[in-house]
């Protein structure tokens, strides 16, 4: 999951596509709207129209496949539960129940793989709670850290036996890791305060790029807003 995340992060900086290119309000826009769609569209051909406009955004991206299927594949597992308990008999509804959490997926996978987190972040502050949109903003990169901190104490375990052993032993230092990260995350929150405090924090966190500066990137994010649109007009009473 950390590799995952971390690679998505490397591909948000270091890609070179028009769709890097774009102003992260514009991608933004256009990932909630594919989002928005997917959820409310009554039709199984929109519904496969919009999947297929969310993986031509992905593979212009240029983003590796291997990390576009991990990425997007996540809610499949949990999809598959639900199909099994509201499968009527038909073909149709678990084709749309499955495809309404993938076509959101993929546009995630795209507007995270395309934004890097200082622009992706920006505009929500400014809609957000002030608390909350800082929250966020420092979660996201505290949970690289946090992630690593237990795998790195997961391998600690395995190597000195504690994966081994009766139940109620492995339950015991499972709880004692846990209460290691806890404390580990609450010392690093104090200490990473304690640094923007230092370093002239106002309460206020920015994006540290222009997320609202329009580029001729931008006419393509617009195009396909216009396309998700058309197809909704079009194929919204289709089967």
């Amino acid at each position: 999951m950390i590799n995952t995340l971390a690679r998505i992060d490397y591909a948000a900086s270091a890609g070179r596509t028009p769709w890097h290119a774009a102003s992260a309000l514009s991608k933004l826009a256009l990932a909630a709207l594919l989002v928005l769609l997917a959820v409310f569209a009554p039709s199984l051909s929109l519904l496969a129209a919009l999947y297929a406009l969310a993986w031509l955004l992905v593979l212009s991206s240029r983003l590796p496949w291997r990390l576009t299927l991990a990425a997007a594949g996540y809610p499949v597992a949990f999809t598959l539960l639900f199909i099994v308990g509201r499968w009527d008999g038909s073909a149709g509804t678990p084709l749309r129940l499955l495809l309404r959490p993938l076509t959101a997926s993929l546009a995630a996978v795209w507007l995270v793989g395309t934004t890097p987190y200082p622009d992706l972040f920006a505009p929500l502050s400014r809609v957000l709670p002030r608390s909350v949109g800082d929250g966020l903003f420092l979660t996201y990169r505290a949970l690289f850290a946090l992630i690593g901190r237990a795998e790195r104490l997961w391998r600690a375990l395995r190597l000195r036996g504690g994966a081994s052993g009766p139940p109620r032993r492995r339950l015991m230092v499972a709880g004692e890791g846990f209460a290691t990260l806890v404390l580990y995350g609450f010392e690093r929150s104090q200490r990473l305060y304690a640094t923007m405090l230092l370093r002239g924090h106002s309460g206020r966190i920015c994006g540290c790029r222009h997320y609202a500066e329009w580029s001729r990137a931008d006419l393509l994010v617009i195009l396909a807003g216009l396309a998700a649109v058309a197809a909704a007009a079009f194929l919204w009473r289709a089967p």
